[in-house]
Protein backbone atom coordinates (compact mmCIF):
# COMPACT_ATOMS: atom_id res chain seq x y z
CA UNK A 1 0.00 0.00 0.00
CA UNK A 2 1.60 3.10 -0.65
CA UNK A 3 0.56 6.78 1.29
CA UNK A 4 3.01 7.96 3.20
CA UNK A 5 3.89 11.04 5.09
CA UNK A 6 4.97 13.04 8.25
CA UNK A 7 6.14 12.67 11.44
CA UNK A 8 7.70 10.14 13.55
CA UNK A 9 5.74 7.39 14.90
CA UNK A 10 4.87 7.74 18.51
CA UNK A 11 3.45 5.36 21.27
CA UNK A 12 0.29 7.84 21.22
CA UNK A 13 -0.14 7.68 17.57
CA UNK A 14 -0.49 3.53 17.18
CA UNK A 15 -3.55 2.00 17.08
CA UNK A 16 -3.85 -1.64 18.38
CA UNK A 17 -5.88 -4.07 17.87
CA UNK A 18 -4.91 -4.48 21.81
CA UNK A 19 -2.83 -2.12 22.81
CA UNK A 20 0.41 -3.08 24.08
CA UNK A 21 3.84 -0.25 25.11
CA UNK A 22 5.68 0.45 22.05
CA UNK A 23 8.79 -1.67 21.23
CA UNK A 24 8.87 -5.69 21.38
CA UNK A 25 10.69 -6.17 24.51
CA UNK A 26 9.71 -8.84 26.56
CA UNK A 27 9.16 -12.55 26.26
CA UNK A 28 6.83 -12.42 23.34
CA UNK A 29 3.91 -14.55 25.83
CA UNK A 30 0.65 -12.81 26.65
CA UNK A 31 -0.36 -12.72 30.72
CA UNK A 32 -2.87 -15.82 29.96
CA UNK A 33 0.45 -18.05 28.38
CA UNK A 34 -0.65 -17.52 25.27
CA UNK A 35 2.01 -16.59 22.00
CA UNK A 36 1.74 -12.78 21.22
CA UNK A 37 2.22 -12.12 17.86
CA UNK A 38 2.36 -8.34 16.80
CA UNK A 39 1.90 -7.11 13.50
CA UNK A 40 2.87 -3.48 12.40
CA UNK A 41 0.64 -2.39 9.47
CA UNK A 42 -0.35 1.38 7.85
CA UNK A 43 -3.34 2.28 6.09
CA UNK A 44 -5.65 -0.17 5.39
CA UNK A 45 -4.24 -4.03 4.86
CA UNK A 46 -7.97 -5.51 5.51
CA UNK A 47 -6.56 -7.90 8.08
CA UNK A 48 -8.92 -7.20 11.21
CA UNK A 49 -11.29 -9.83 10.82
CA UNK A 50 -8.68 -12.64 9.75
CA UNK A 51 -6.84 -11.92 12.94
CA UNK A 52 -10.09 -13.28 14.29
CA UNK A 53 -9.98 -15.98 12.23
CA UNK A 54 -6.25 -16.99 12.83
CA UNK A 55 -6.90 -16.83 16.72
CA UNK A 56 -9.92 -18.95 16.69
CA UNK A 57 -7.93 -21.28 14.92
CA UNK A 58 -4.74 -21.12 16.75
CA UNK A 59 -6.09 -20.83 20.00
CA UNK A 60 -2.76 -20.89 21.36
CA UNK A 61 -2.01 -17.15 19.60
CA UNK A 62 -3.01 -13.59 20.22
CA UNK A 63 -2.58 -11.26 17.62
CA UNK A 64 -1.65 -7.37 18.32
CA UNK A 65 -1.89 -5.71 15.76
CA UNK A 66 0.02 -1.56 15.51
CA UNK A 67 -1.54 -0.02 12.92
CA UNK A 68 -0.87 3.61 11.74
CA UNK A 69 -2.86 5.61 9.65
CA UNK A 70 -0.08 6.83 7.30
CA UNK A 71 2.78 5.01 5.63
CA UNK A 72 5.60 7.45 6.15
CA UNK A 73 6.12 7.61 10.14
CA UNK A 74 5.26 3.56 9.94
CA UNK A 75 8.70 3.10 7.78
CA UNK A 76 10.07 5.64 9.68
CA UNK A 77 9.75 3.67 12.66
CA UNK A 78 10.78 0.76 10.73
CA UNK A 79 14.07 2.04 9.68
CA UNK A 80 14.80 3.47 13.51
CA UNK A 81 13.94 0.39 15.15
CA UNK A 82 16.35 -1.27 12.87
CA UNK A 83 19.25 0.76 13.57
CA UNK A 84 18.50 0.21 17.30
CA UNK A 85 18.53 -3.42 17.04
CA UNK A 86 15.23 -4.56 18.83
CA UNK A 87 11.48 -2.64 19.32
CA UNK A 88 10.43 -3.80 16.07
CA UNK A 89 7.32 -6.36 15.89
CA UNK A 90 6.77 -9.46 14.78
CA UNK A 91 5.81 -8.89 11.87
CA UNK A 92 6.72 -5.86 9.52
CA UNK A 93 4.60 -4.48 6.69
CA UNK A 94 7.14 -2.82 3.97
CA UNK A 95 5.18 -0.57 1.27
CA UNK A 96 6.66 -1.28 -2.52
CA UNK A 97 8.00 3.20 -2.30
CA UNK A 98 10.91 1.60 0.69
CA UNK A 99 11.34 -1.59 -0.88
CA UNK A 100 14.97 -0.55 -1.79
CA UNK A 101 16.07 0.82 1.47
CA UNK A 102 14.66 -2.80 3.26
CA UNK A 103 16.53 -4.87 0.75
CA UNK A 104 19.79 -2.95 1.51
CA UNK A 105 19.10 -3.83 5.03
CA UNK A 106 18.42 -7.78 3.77
CA UNK A 107 20.88 -9.35 6.22
CA UNK A 108 18.46 -7.62 9.30
CA UNK A 109 15.10 -9.94 7.90
CA UNK A 110 14.68 -13.41 8.19
CA UNK A 111 14.91 -15.58 4.75
CA UNK A 112 11.43 -17.06 5.13
CA UNK A 113 12.84 -19.91 2.80
CA UNK A 114 14.45 -20.76 5.47
CA UNK A 115 12.02 -20.05 8.45
CA UNK A 116 8.72 -20.06 6.62
CA UNK A 117 6.35 -23.09 6.13
CA UNK A 118 6.72 -24.56 2.35
CA UNK A 119 4.94 -22.35 -0.35
CA UNK A 120 3.21 -23.47 -3.21
CA UNK A 121 5.57 -22.47 -6.44
CA UNK A 122 3.84 -19.53 -8.72
CA UNK A 123 1.97 -18.33 -5.33
CA UNK A 124 2.93 -14.92 -6.43
CA UNK A 125 2.71 -12.78 -9.94
CA UNK A 126 6.74 -13.25 -10.71
CA UNK A 127 7.78 -9.57 -10.83
CA UNK A 128 6.04 -9.34 -7.21
CA UNK A 129 8.24 -11.82 -5.82
CA UNK A 130 11.73 -11.05 -7.37
CA UNK A 131 11.39 -7.36 -5.99
CA UNK A 132 11.70 -9.29 -2.22
CA UNK A 133 14.60 -11.86 -3.67
CA UNK A 134 17.66 -10.95 -2.36
CA UNK A 135 21.32 -11.64 -5.17
CA UNK A 136 21.95 -14.14 -3.19
CA UNK A 137 18.14 -16.29 -2.92
CA UNK A 138 16.84 -14.74 0.10
CA UNK A 139 12.61 -14.22 0.19
CA UNK A 140 12.60 -11.44 3.15
CA UNK A 141 9.22 -10.86 2.20
CA UNK A 142 5.38 -12.04 1.39
CA UNK A 143 3.66 -10.14 -1.41
CA UNK A 144 0.12 -8.93 0.21
CA UNK A 145 -1.81 -6.53 -2.65
CA UNK A 146 -0.66 -4.76 -5.84
CA UNK A 147 -2.42 -1.43 -6.83
CA UNK A 148 -3.54 -1.96 -10.29
CA UNK A 149 -5.22 1.73 -11.27
CA UNK A 150 -8.97 2.75 -12.40
CA UNK A 151 -10.22 5.84 -12.21
CA UNK A 152 -13.25 6.92 -9.27
CA UNK A 153 -15.32 9.99 -9.99
CA UNK A 154 -18.62 11.23 -8.93
CA UNK A 155 -21.48 10.77 -10.77
CA UNK A 156 -23.47 13.54 -10.02
CA UNK A 157 -21.39 16.27 -10.14
CA UNK A 158 -20.20 14.78 -13.86
CA UNK A 159 -23.86 15.19 -14.63
CA UNK A 160 -23.95 18.92 -12.88
CA UNK A 161 -21.12 19.48 -16.05
CA UNK A 162 -22.62 17.69 -18.73
CA UNK A 163 -20.09 15.31 -19.16
CA UNK A 164 -21.02 11.65 -19.53
CA UNK A 165 -21.58 9.66 -16.08
CA UNK A 166 -21.92 6.16 -16.89
CA UNK A 167 -18.98 3.33 -16.61
CA UNK A 168 -18.70 3.04 -20.26
CA UNK A 169 -19.36 6.75 -21.18
CA UNK A 170 -16.11 8.36 -19.15
CA UNK A 171 -13.46 5.85 -20.78
CA UNK A 172 -13.32 8.45 -23.70
CA UNK A 173 -12.55 11.02 -21.15
CA UNK A 174 -9.83 9.06 -19.03
CA UNK A 175 -8.04 7.44 -22.74
CA UNK A 176 -5.07 9.78 -22.40
CA UNK A 177 -3.74 12.22 -19.35
CA UNK A 178 -4.83 15.20 -22.01
CA UNK A 179 -8.22 14.05 -22.25
CA UNK A 180 -8.02 13.76 -19.12
CA UNK A 181 -6.79 17.28 -17.87
CA UNK A 182 -8.87 18.49 -20.74
CA UNK A 183 -12.30 17.37 -19.32
CA UNK A 184 -11.01 18.62 -16.04
CA UNK A 185 -11.16 22.17 -17.82
CA UNK A 186 -14.84 21.57 -19.10
CA UNK A 187 -15.79 20.35 -15.62
CA UNK A 188 -14.40 23.68 -13.71
CA UNK A 189 -15.96 25.92 -15.73
CA UNK A 190 -19.87 24.48 -15.45
CA UNK A 191 -19.42 23.40 -11.69
CA UNK A 192 -17.59 26.37 -9.71
CA UNK A 193 -16.61 25.88 -6.07
CA UNK A 194 -15.74 21.88 -7.03
CA UNK A 195 -12.19 21.21 -8.49
CA UNK A 196 -11.70 18.34 -10.82
CA UNK A 197 -8.88 16.22 -8.49
CA UNK A 198 -8.15 16.12 -4.96
CA UNK A 199 -4.61 17.11 -4.61
CA UNK A 200 -1.61 17.81 -7.56
CA UNK A 201 0.85 15.09 -5.25
CA UNK A 202 -1.45 12.58 -6.00
CA UNK A 203 -2.25 12.90 -9.60
CA UNK A 204 1.57 13.56 -10.03
CA UNK A 205 2.33 10.24 -8.06
CA UNK A 206 0.03 8.21 -10.09
CA UNK A 207 1.53 9.93 -13.63
CA UNK A 208 5.10 8.96 -12.17
CA UNK A 209 4.40 5.14 -11.92
CA UNK A 210 3.34 4.62 -15.13
CA UNK A 211 6.59 5.30 -16.37
CA UNK A 212 9.44 3.08 -17.45
CA UNK A 213 11.75 4.95 -15.12
CA UNK A 214 10.98 6.63 -12.54
CA UNK A 215 13.42 8.47 -10.04
CA UNK A 216 16.18 5.77 -10.57
CA UNK A 217 17.59 3.91 -13.81
CA UNK A 218 17.99 0.19 -12.73
CA UNK A 219 21.74 0.72 -11.87
CA UNK A 220 20.25 2.95 -8.96
CA UNK A 221 21.33 6.18 -10.57
CA UNK A 222 19.44 9.41 -9.79
CA UNK A 223 17.89 10.37 -12.46
CA UNK A 224 15.29 12.96 -11.40
CA UNK A 225 16.93 16.18 -13.65
CA UNK A 226 17.85 13.54 -16.86
CA UNK A 227 14.72 11.88 -17.41
CA UNK A 228 12.46 13.88 -19.45
CA UNK A 229 9.29 12.35 -18.79
CA UNK A 230 9.49 13.26 -14.96
CA UNK A 231 9.74 16.95 -16.01
CA UNK A 232 6.66 16.22 -18.42
CA UNK A 233 4.50 15.47 -15.88
CA UNK A 234 5.89 18.04 -13.37
CA UNK A 235 4.55 20.78 -15.95
CA UNK A 236 1.25 19.17 -17.07
CA UNK A 237 0.51 18.88 -13.03
CA UNK A 238 1.35 22.28 -12.40
CA UNK A 239 -0.66 23.83 -15.42
CA UNK A 240 -3.30 22.27 -14.34
CA UNK A 241 -2.83 23.55 -10.45
CA UNK A 242 -2.84 27.14 -11.94
CA UNK A 243 -6.65 26.74 -13.92
CA UNK A 244 -8.31 25.42 -10.68
CA UNK A 245 -8.37 21.82 -11.41
CA UNK A 246 -6.58 20.84 -8.07
CA UNK A 247 -8.85 21.28 -4.54
CA UNK A 248 -5.27 21.60 -3.08
CA UNK A 249 -5.65 19.12 -0.32
CA UNK A 250 -3.04 16.86 1.16
CA UNK A 251 -3.89 13.42 0.68
CA UNK A 252 -4.63 11.67 3.74
CA UNK A 253 -5.35 14.34 6.08
CA UNK A 254 -8.40 15.68 8.18
CA UNK A 255 -9.24 18.01 4.97
CA UNK A 256 -8.92 16.11 2.54
CA UNK A 257 -10.91 13.01 4.22
CA UNK A 258 -13.61 15.58 4.64
CA UNK A 259 -13.17 16.37 1.14
CA UNK A 260 -15.08 13.14 0.26
CA UNK A 261 -17.47 13.87 2.48
CA UNK A 262 -18.44 17.65 1.27
CA UNK A 263 -18.01 16.56 -2.80
CA UNK A 264 -14.80 19.35 -3.09
CA UNK A 265 -13.46 17.09 -6.33
CA UNK A 266 -15.23 14.76 -8.70
CA UNK A 267 -12.23 13.02 -9.73
CA UNK A 268 -10.02 10.16 -7.62
CA UNK A 269 -6.95 8.20 -9.16
CA UNK A 270 -8.10 4.53 -7.82
CA UNK A 271 -5.79 2.00 -7.05
CA UNK A 272 -7.69 -0.80 -5.78
CA UNK A 273 -7.31 -0.23 -2.41
CA UNK A 274 -8.64 3.09 -2.83
CA UNK A 275 -12.42 1.88 -2.79
CA UNK A 276 -12.00 0.99 0.83
CA UNK A 277 -10.81 4.60 1.81
CA UNK A 278 -13.18 5.93 -0.49
CA UNK A 279 -16.24 4.61 0.96
CA UNK A 280 -14.86 5.18 4.60
CA UNK A 281 -14.16 8.72 4.26
CA UNK A 282 -17.51 9.96 1.96
CA UNK A 283 -19.89 8.03 4.02
CA UNK A 284 -23.39 6.51 3.27
CA UNK A 285 -24.57 9.69 2.85
CA UNK A 286 -22.71 9.62 -0.79
CA UNK A 287 -23.38 6.11 -1.04
CA UNK A 288 -23.88 5.48 -4.91
CA UNK A 289 -22.35 8.97 -6.16
CA UNK A 290 -19.22 7.51 -6.36
CA UNK A 291 -18.33 5.43 -9.57
CA UNK A 292 -15.39 3.52 -11.63
CA UNK A 293 -14.41 2.58 -14.05
CA UNK A 294 -11.81 0.37 -16.09
CA UNK A 295 -10.18 3.13 -17.90
CA UNK A 296 -7.33 4.97 -16.70
CA UNK A 297 -5.26 7.50 -18.38
CA UNK A 298 -2.63 6.28 -21.07
CA UNK A 299 -3.71 2.63 -19.93
CA UNK A 300 -3.50 1.58 -16.59
CA UNK A 301 -1.02 1.09 -13.86
CA UNK A 302 0.10 0.22 -10.69
CA UNK A 303 0.70 2.01 -7.69
CA UNK A 304 1.65 0.48 -4.33
CA UNK A 305 1.47 -2.66 -2.73
CA UNK A 306 3.30 -3.91 0.03
CA UNK A 307 4.59 -7.08 1.75
CA UNK A 308 4.84 -8.80 4.82
CA UNK A 309 8.31 -9.32 6.32
CA UNK A 310 9.72 -10.99 9.81
CA UNK A 311 12.87 -9.07 11.01
CA UNK A 312 15.62 -10.78 12.87
CA UNK A 313 14.26 -9.42 16.10
CA UNK A 314 11.33 -11.31 16.75
CA UNK A 315 11.05 -13.69 19.29
CA UNK A 316 8.80 -16.22 17.63
CA UNK A 317 10.04 -15.67 14.23
CA UNK A 318 8.82 -18.81 13.23
CA UNK A 319 5.55 -18.59 14.09
CA UNK A 320 5.29 -15.16 12.93
CA UNK A 321 6.49 -16.46 9.30
CA UNK A 322 3.50 -19.31 9.87
CA UNK A 323 0.88 -15.86 10.20
CA UNK A 324 2.43 -14.03 7.23
CA UNK A 325 2.22 -17.17 5.21
CA UNK A 326 -1.28 -17.49 6.23
CA UNK A 327 -2.43 -14.37 5.68
CA UNK A 328 -0.87 -14.06 2.10
CA UNK A 329 -2.59 -17.00 0.79
CA UNK A 330 -4.51 -16.63 -1.99
CA UNK A 331 -7.78 -17.32 -0.11
CA UNK A 332 -7.18 -14.72 2.71
CA UNK A 333 -5.95 -12.29 0.45
CA UNK A 334 -9.68 -12.07 -1.51
CA UNK A 335 -11.12 -11.49 2.09
CA UNK A 336 -9.23 -8.85 2.71
CA UNK A 337 -9.94 -7.29 -0.46
CA UNK A 338 -13.54 -7.88 0.08
CA UNK A 339 -13.12 -5.99 3.07
CA UNK A 340 -11.15 -2.90 1.64
CA UNK A 341 -10.27 -2.85 -1.66
CA UNK A 342 -6.57 -4.73 -1.40
CA UNK A 343 -6.10 -6.22 -4.46
CA UNK A 344 -4.21 -9.72 -4.35
CA UNK A 345 -1.33 -10.12 -5.73
CA UNK A 346 -1.57 -13.64 -6.03
CA UNK A 347 -1.50 -15.34 -9.50
CA UNK A 348 -4.86 -17.80 -8.59
CA UNK A 349 -6.76 -15.17 -6.67
CA UNK A 350 -7.03 -13.04 -10.03
CA UNK A 351 -8.88 -15.97 -11.64
CA UNK A 352 -10.63 -16.83 -8.48
CA UNK A 353 -14.91 -16.61 -8.67
CA UNK A 354 -15.18 -15.09 -5.40
CA UNK A 355 -12.87 -12.29 -7.05
CA UNK A 356 -14.32 -11.51 -10.52
CA UNK A 357 -17.44 -11.85 -9.14
CA UNK A 358 -16.90 -9.54 -5.96
CA UNK A 359 -19.02 -6.40 -5.80
CA UNK A 360 -19.44 -3.55 -4.37
CA UNK A 361 -22.54 -1.89 -3.98
CA UNK A 362 -20.96 1.43 -2.51
CA UNK A 363 -20.22 2.14 -5.96
CA UNK A 364 -23.54 1.50 -7.81
CA UNK A 365 -22.82 -2.80 -7.70
CA UNK A 366 -20.22 -2.20 -9.54
CA UNK A 367 -18.08 -5.83 -10.29
CA UNK A 368 -14.62 -4.65 -8.37
CA UNK A 369 -13.13 -7.64 -8.62
CA UNK A 370 -13.49 -8.61 -12.56
CA UNK A 371 -12.50 -4.86 -13.18
CA UNK A 372 -9.32 -4.99 -11.09
CA UNK A 373 -8.71 -7.84 -12.56
CA UNK A 374 -8.66 -6.45 -16.05
CA UNK A 375 -6.59 -3.58 -15.17
CA UNK A 376 -4.04 -5.53 -13.21
CA UNK A 377 -3.43 -7.83 -16.24
CA UNK A 378 -2.42 -4.76 -18.22
CA UNK A 379 0.75 -4.72 -15.77
CA UNK A 380 4.24 -6.17 -17.60
CA UNK A 381 6.65 -5.16 -14.58
CA UNK A 382 6.42 -2.80 -11.57
CA UNK A 383 8.95 0.25 -12.15
CA UNK A 384 12.00 0.12 -10.21
CA UNK A 385 12.54 1.55 -7.00
CA UNK A 386 16.04 2.98 -6.27
CA UNK A 387 17.12 3.32 -2.59
CA UNK A 388 15.65 6.45 -1.77
CA UNK A 389 12.77 6.39 -4.58
CA UNK A 390 9.98 7.03 -1.53
CA UNK A 391 11.62 9.08 0.46
CA UNK A 392 12.03 11.11 -2.51
CA UNK A 393 8.35 10.79 -3.80
CA UNK A 394 7.07 11.76 -0.04
CA UNK A 395 9.37 14.12 1.66
CA UNK A 396 10.59 16.10 -1.43
CA UNK A 397 8.20 15.90 -4.70
CA UNK A 398 4.44 15.45 -2.52
CA UNK A 399 5.71 18.52 -0.70
CA UNK A 400 7.46 20.11 -3.43
CA UNK A 401 3.52 20.11 -5.13
CA UNK A 402 2.01 21.01 -2.06
CA UNK A 403 3.89 24.46 -2.41
CA UNK A 404 2.21 25.51 -6.01
CA UNK A 405 -0.87 24.49 -4.90
CA UNK A 406 -0.06 26.99 -1.80
CA UNK A 407 0.96 29.73 -4.37
CA UNK A 408 4.56 28.82 -4.93
CA UNK A 409 6.14 29.15 -8.64
CA UNK A 410 6.37 26.04 -10.65
CA UNK A 411 9.75 26.38 -11.68
CA UNK A 412 11.26 27.54 -8.17
CA UNK A 413 9.53 24.49 -6.96
CA UNK A 414 11.41 22.26 -9.50
CA UNK A 415 14.62 23.44 -8.51
CA UNK A 416 13.71 22.80 -5.55
CA UNK A 417 12.38 19.53 -5.78
CA UNK A 418 15.30 18.24 -7.56
CA UNK A 419 17.94 19.66 -5.61
CA UNK A 420 16.01 17.83 -2.08
CA UNK A 421 16.00 14.88 -4.61
CA UNK A 422 19.59 15.03 -4.79
CA UNK A 423 20.00 15.29 -1.10
CA UNK A 424 18.00 12.59 -0.23
CA UNK A 425 19.89 10.42 -2.97
CA UNK A 426 23.07 10.94 -1.08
Amino acid sequence: MRHRRVSVLICAAVSAVVMTACGSGGSGQSADGKTELTIATFNEFGYEELFKEYEAAHPDIKITQRKTGQGQPHHQNLFTKLGAGSGLADIEGVEEGYLSQVMAKSGQFNDLNEIGPKIEDGRWLDWKTQAITTKDGKLIGYGTDIGPLAMCYRKDLFEQAGLPSDPEGVKTLFATWDSYFAAGDQFIAKVPGVAWFDSAAQVYNAMHNQLETGYYDTSDKLVVDTNPDIKKNWDTVAAAVSKGQSARLVAFSPEWNTGFKLGKFATKTCPSWMLGVVESQAGAENAGKWAVTDAFPNGGGNWGGSYLTVPKQSKNAQKAAELAAWLTQPEQQIKAFKAKGTFPSQVKALDAPELLEQTNAYFGDVKAGELFATQAKKIKAAQYKGPADGQIQETVFSPALQSIEQGKNAEEAWTAAVDGAKKAAK
